[in-house]
């Protein structure tokens, strides 16, 4: 190795021992993704860059997500709405030809900030559930006032009509130039937070998390300082969805709905909390798995879903607290470079080791409580199986005594049955007699009520007709109406004979 590239390594050396762990591993980080656009077209690409730009602006929404969540120990289920707002705000502001860097980008931090305002106004005076609740509703109010917005999309979204103008020229257009742009971003945003942390405002935002009385008693009040991180993550997460706007060129009310923070907060968890490095990795290996495993199935988050839960349950502090428990593991071994793999494979097959001895002892208690539990139970069903054989015995004999009786009864019953049957029959003839002749009857009724009916209307007619003559002409509508009323009186009743005929 020559002297001048020993020298270079040595400075590097010493560069880094002079950092904390968090930014020496924020490092390790970034010079990958620096490297990334000289080394995309031997990998796949622009579409490589694609995935990088994703990769960091998810880093920057989730690195907002982690002052909430790891610092400030605030869950927050609706920061997918302020990803849709800074990439609505840069959107719109396009949309009406203000689409530069100097107009688009103030409006969506403006924008983001004022909402994380508002609504961390109500929601930072609650705790745990409570929080988590009353942000998802402001995150899906956010999302149903996107589809209602029907001048710029509705419910199928915006297109940008193009990226954001700087000075005027489509810098951005060019992959590359958006890609360093978008990681100077998220650089800057994490030296942002770190300082926030380390500043006297991070210790008391996390002294809240730790102990709220005792800060309450030397004079920190928590509503401030915890509403002040809202807006400061609300602001941040807006710049990471103005970012996603430019990166995809369309804005859609998806970008607010309860899944994409539920991915910010899957994000947060599979780098691990606590660290400022954590959520940038668990960025990225949430993009990097998503690559990966749609490529094999299009329910890749039923594979994603058992990997988290591993790495949460076999991980302390997810990826970042597992790399800094084998690194604390390695130094304590004090072991060579050359060493490391071989050591990575031994804890592996120790850990692996210990999870099949404590699932071994796990269903041998399992099996042996079970078979307590048969050994109990057995005493019991065979008292219940005597019992039972008991009581069909005595089923048996009192069965004989019990068929005579219902024997008897049924026959009753039936020569009852067969009597009534019979007496029906016999009155059927006269039955039949009684109708004919009632039928008859009512025949003749009718007949000379319909005679006497035509009597008493001719009789009726006429004597209207004398007093026709004997009154004045003037009279003739007033005979008319009886007449129409005689003869309707002798419809109904000729219609009331009729039907009592057909009875």
């Amino acid at each position: 190795m020559s002297s001048g590239l020993r020298a270079v390594m040595d400075a590097a050396d010493r560069m880094l021992r002079a950092h904390t762990f968090d930014e020496r591993m924020a490092a390790g980080l970034l010079a990958p993704m620096v490297l990334l656009p000289l080394i995309a077209p031997i990998l796949g690409g622009s579409y490589m860059l694609h995935v990088g730009e994703r990769a960091i602006i998810l880093a920057i929404a989730a690195l907002s997500l982690e002052l909430l969540v790891g610092v400030g120990g605030m869950v927050s289920f609706g920061h997918g709405a302020f990803l849709g707002i800074g990439a609505y705000a840069g959107g719109i502001a396009a949309s009406h030809g203000l689409g530069t860097l100097a107009v688009a980008l103030p409006a969506a931090l403006a924008a983001s900030a004022l909402f994380a305002l508002l609504t961390g106004a109500i929601a930072v005076r609650t705790r745990g559930v409570y929080f988590i609740m009353i942000t998802l509703a402001f995150g899906q109010m956010a999302f149903f006032v996107a589809t209602s917005l029907a001048p710029y999309g509705g419910d199928d979204g915006l297109s940008w009509p193009g990226r954001t103008l700087v000075l005027g020229t489509q810098a951005l257009k060019n992959e590359t130039v958006f890609f360093y742009a978008t990681l100077a971003l998220a650089i800057a945003a994490y030296i942002a937070v770190s300082r926030l942390i380390a500043s006297r405002f991070g210790r008391v935002l996390r002294g809240l998390t730790g102990s709220e009385m005792r800060l309450q008693a030397i004079g920190f009040a928590p509503y401030p300082y915890r509403l002040t991180a809202y807006v400061i993550a609300g602001t941040l997460c807006g710049l990471a969805g103005f970012l996603l706007g430019n990166y995809a060129e369309f804005v859609s009310p998806a970008f607010m709905h309860w899944q994409r923070s539920g991915e910010l907060i899957v994000a947060v968890l599979l780098g691990g909390t606590g660290r400022v490095y954590g959520p940038a990795l668990g960025a990225i290996a949430f993009v990097l798995l998503e690559e990966v495993l749609s490529g094999l199935t299009e329910h890749w988050k039923a594979i994603l879903g058992p990997l988290l839960v591993f790495v949460v349950l076999f991980s302390r502090g997810g990826m970042a607290g597992g790399i800094e428990h084998a690194i604390a593991q390695w130094r304590r071994t004090g072991m060579t470079p050359r060493q490391l793999p071989r050591a990575l494979v031994v804890l592996a097959r120790h850990h692996a080791a210990q999870w099949s001895a404590a699932a071994t002892t796990r269903w041998r208690r399992i099996a042996t409580r079970g078979r307590v539990l048969i050994d109990t139970m057995r005493p019991l069903v065979e008292q219940a199986g005597a019992h039972l054989g008991g009581a069909r015995r005595e089923l048996k004999s009192i069965a004989p005594l019990v068929r005579e009786p219902l024997v008897r009864i049924h026959a009753r019953c039936r020569l009852g049955a067969m009597a009534a049957h019979r007496r029906i029959g016999a009155l059927r003839p006269r039955i039949d007699r009684a109708t004919a002749r009632l039928s008859r009857q009512c025949g003749r009724l009718a007949l000379a009520s319909r005679h006497r009916f035509a009597h008493l209307t001719a009789r009726f007619e006429s004597t209207a007709r004398a007093t026709y003559r004997r009154w004045h002409p003037r009279e003739m509508a007033f005979a008319r109406r009886l007449r129409s009323l005689a003869m309707l009186a002798e419809r109904r009743i000729a219609d009331a004979v009729h039907r009592w005929r057909r009875r």
